[in-house]
């Protein structure tokens, strides 16, 4: 942000913009310090706010890290401003996040996704986060809630998330060779394969 957009979350006068940045900055508390470990008042202080602003747009620690969750979430859903409706479009995306993880913007939002905070409210949202995206993901690939015939989409959308966050956790936290240093050519042609299995009955 620049130095005039500081100012306007720092005094709160624009809503949408205070509430990005605490967004921000509390996903990348939870994700280096833990849950536990991460106040509110130290995340309104990386912002430089009043840590009642909070309470006011996210009711409690809990909310907020809900928030971060869900941004999550919807970016690895979709990280276009045009949803992806087919299964090939998911496909790419999935690989595009894959291979680009970890990224400018939050290079650790991952770790929101793949470790325990070892408390259960947090745990629970956690959960409720990843069956959500799983829904989005399956519902692209054409699962829906209404018809059980769609059913086993959803199990397969959740093994191409596991098998996406393996890849990334693979690739940054753990730096597991040959996989860390493997190229982007290298990881697509094998992780389209596996997600084309998963995700779209209709390929050739």
């Amino acid at each position: 942000m620049t130095d005039a957009d500081d100012e306007i979350v720092r005094s709160g006068r624009d809503a949408e913009a205070t509430k990005r940045a605490l967004v921000r900055a509390a996903r990348r508390r939870f994700a280096t310090e833990g849950y536990r470990a991460t106040t509110v008042r130290q995340i309104a202080a990386d912002v430089g706010v009043n840590v009642a602003l909070i309470n006011r747009y996210f009711v409690s620690k809990d909310g907020l890290f809900e928030a971060c969750m869900l941004r999550t979430s919807d970016e690895l859903a979709t990280r276009s401003t045009v949803p992806a409706t087919t299964p090939a479009e998911v496909i790419e995306r999935l690989i595009a996040h894959a291979l680009n993880a970890p990224n400018g913007d939050d290079p650790l939002q991952l770790l929101l996704l793949l470790r325990s905070s070892g408390d259960e409210n947090a745990d629970r949202i956690r959960r409720r986060t990843l069956e959500h995206f799983t829904r989005k993901l399956a519902g692209a690939s054409g699962w829906s809630p209404d018809d059980p015939t769609t059913e086993p989409v959803l199990l397969k959308a959740q093994l191409a998330i596991a098998t996406m966050l393996g890849v990334v956790m693979l690739r940054t936290s753990a730096a597991v060779e040959p996989v860390a240093s493997a190229t982007a050519e290298e990881l697509a042609g094998p992780l389209r394969e596996v997600l084309r299995v998963l995700l779209d009955d209709r390929r050739p």
